[in-house]
């Protein structure tokens, strides 16, 4: 028992901890910019369901805690639906109400009657804030560690493997991929993991020769300690360092540690339009895409092996503070990325109703904003029960099942 509830802790906390963070930079990006154009709001939460905690402030507004820290969003006074978008009989129904109630000019306080622009650079923001904050969090990582390069040498090769059928040999440093300079191991890996059953040219220097070799990746079975068991494209190659040549490190000051971070973020992003173009084109199954649930088994596993490494307990607890600042970061980046989808629930799909706006010269009629809301949320629902789907199989259950019904 003790050890089931050690479990839970180990993956519910960390999650925790890091969904409340990001969420709370996101909801702060929208509140802080429309705050800035003088747009009235009534709530700040974080979390949702019975306020465990609150407070209103001299502005009027409250600020609260939720119960279930898994969301949490920015209330604009005059909402009229789950949309944020209302139609032009909607407007003109609560600019009427407002004018009666408070005077003429009210209005021009309310979010629905600020400016496109406005209202778009706050719908932007919340994605922007989780950009920024992994911009920040990168930069610490970057400054603390420094920048650290293993070059792409072959350690060993699988036999029988696509590396082997091609000819690598141990020894070999990879120079470029598709005629594309690599200088780092991690580079050669992502490449390889985005292009299963698509051959790849490889360039290696073999003592003093340049040797040109072609391997085709192909998809394995692994069972990761992060994510469960997975299916990952590999060609059978080990890549390490063999030698001081092989390795370099220096120092970043803060400049270079952002400018560091914001590659990293580019490259994320990057990595994520490519699997996801693979996906759409039907070269990925998407079985590598997670939800909660692996998001929550990511953030054990990675606290685990913080825990686990060696050390005294001061640098395991450096160690679990990088981990964790690492790890926060890449799901900022994951949740910037997806809000910014053109869904009508998210915000992508608001700045899509602001874009015909700005052309229509009047907000998206709502029939085809309601219609546009129902397709969105079956299109999250389906989505997330995709990615649960995944997480579980990553997890074997469904073959445990099998065994307890056989």
């Amino acid at each position: 028992m003790a050890d089931f509830l050690g479990s839970i802790l180990l993956h519910i906390v960390p999650f925790v901890l890091v969904l409340s963070l990001i969420v709370t930079i996101h909801e702060l990006g929208h509140f802080l910019v429309a705050r800035a154009f003088g747009v009235k709001v009534d709530q700040f939460s974080i979390g949702f369901g019975k306020r465990l905690w609150g407070r209103t402030d001299r502005h009027g507004i409250e600020w609260r805690v939720g119960w279930l820290p898994l969301g949490g969003y920015v209330k604009f006074s005059g909402d009229l639906d789950a949309s944020s978008v209302p139609d032009q009989a909607g407007l003109a129904e609560l600019k009427s109400r407002l004018i009666a109630e408070q005077g003429p000019g009210a209005e021009r306080d309310y979010f629905h009657f600020k400016p496109i622009w406005q209202r778009a650079l706050v719908v932007a923001a919340g994605p922007a804030a989780n950009f920024l904050l992994a911009a920040v969090l990168f930069t610490i990582v970057f400054m603390w560690v420094g920048e650290q390069i293993a070059a792409p040498r072959v350690a060993q090769v699988t036999p029988g493997s696509p590396a082997a059928i091609a000819g690598f040999q141990p020894r070999d440093l990879i120079l470029s991929i598709d005629g594309r300079p690599v200088t780092d191991a991690q580079e050669v890996t992502r490449k390889i993991v985005l292009s299963a059953e698509d051959p790849l040219d490889f360039v290696v220097r073999r003592g003093e020769d340049e040797v040109a070799l072609t391997a085709t990746p192909q998809r394995v079975i692994e069972q990761d300690a992060i994510s469960g068991r997975v299916r990952i494209a590999r060609i059978g190659l080990g890549l390490s360092p063999l030698g001081p040549e092989d390795f370099s490190y220096r120092r970043l000051n803060p400049v270079e540690a952002m400018g560091q971070g914001i590659t990293a973020i580019g490259d994320t992003l990057g990595t994520t339009l490519t699997y996801l173009g693979r996906i759409f084109s039907g070269r990925e199954s998407g079985d590598l895409l997670s939800g909660p649930l692996g998001i929550a088994k990511a953030a054990g596993g990675v606290t685990q092996q913080a825990l686990e490494g060696e050390g005294d307990a001061g640098l395991k607890t450096a160690n679990l503070t990088l981990t964790l600042l690492q790890f926060a970061a890449l799901v900022s980046i994951g949740i910037g990325f997806v809000n910014l989808l053109p869904i009508p629930v998210l915000d992508g799909g608001h700045l899509v109703f602001y874009a015909y706006e700005a052309v229509a010269r009047r907000p998206v009629p709502a029939q085809v904003q309601e219609t546009g809301f129902r397709v969105g949320l079956a299109l999250l629902a389906g989505l997330m029960l995709f990615a649960t789907w995944n997480d579980l199989q990553k997890q074997n259950l469904f073959a445990f099942l099998g065994g307890l019904a056989s």
